[in-house]
């Protein structure tokens, strides 16, 4: 099985996102040797609800989601609704679900899935206000810290960080021995 280190992640973000979201599973992601990639709908500053900045390392543009091996979208209330109405960032969604390439989302981050139409029949959770959403979406809606459906991966809330970060590394290195294999 490939490790972490091995592994090429992405991940989408703009002013809004919720500061743990990015900031934590980032640099669980560095430490453990995966190279992240932050992109944004531009390469300026961003700032998080609590204060955090970080520049993004691309535009969502330039972005080519065939050298990726796996996608993050943290939460945050105004991030995935700045996002979701950016095509260029719901087109890479759905062609990093269409792949069979591990999506993770947390909190508010599944909004993005719904606008990528990439939760009709499977099972997901998020933060409580996106709930009905995620059911009119077409998913089956559960409560749990991390919940894996396929290649989709969803969570609750900040502090389900640590369960969806280490769920996530898995399904990147399953994902990864999968693609060796086939």
């Amino acid at each position: 099985m490939p490790a972490i280190s091995e592994a090429k992640i992405l991940m989408i973000a703009t002013d809004g996102f919720e500061d743990s979201e990015l900031m934590k599973p980032r640099q669980t992601l560095l430490d453990r040797g995966a190279k992240v990639t932050l992109a944004s709908l531009e390469t300026a500053e961003i700032t998080g609800d609590l204060g955090a900045k970080i520049t993004p390392d691309c535009a969502i543009t330039e972005v080519d989601e065939a050298g990726f091996d796996g996608l993050l979208l943290p939460g945050g209330t105004k991030n995935p609704d700045t996002l979701r109405m950016n095509a260029k960032v719901v087109e890479t969604i759905r062609a990093f679900a269409d792949a069979g390439k591990p999506v993770g989302a947390i909190c508010h981050g599944p909004w993005l899935l719904v606008e990528a139409d990439v939760v009709r029949g499977r099972t997901v959770t998020s933060w409580p206000s996106i709930r009905t959403d995620l059911r009119n979406a077409g998913a089956n809606v559960v409560d749990r810290e991390a919940v894996s459906d396929g290649n989709i991966l969803t969570s609750r809330k900040p502090e389900d960080i640590p369960a969806f970060t280490e769920a996530f590394i898995g399904m990147v290195e399953k994902a990864e021995t999968a693609l060796e294999k086939a």
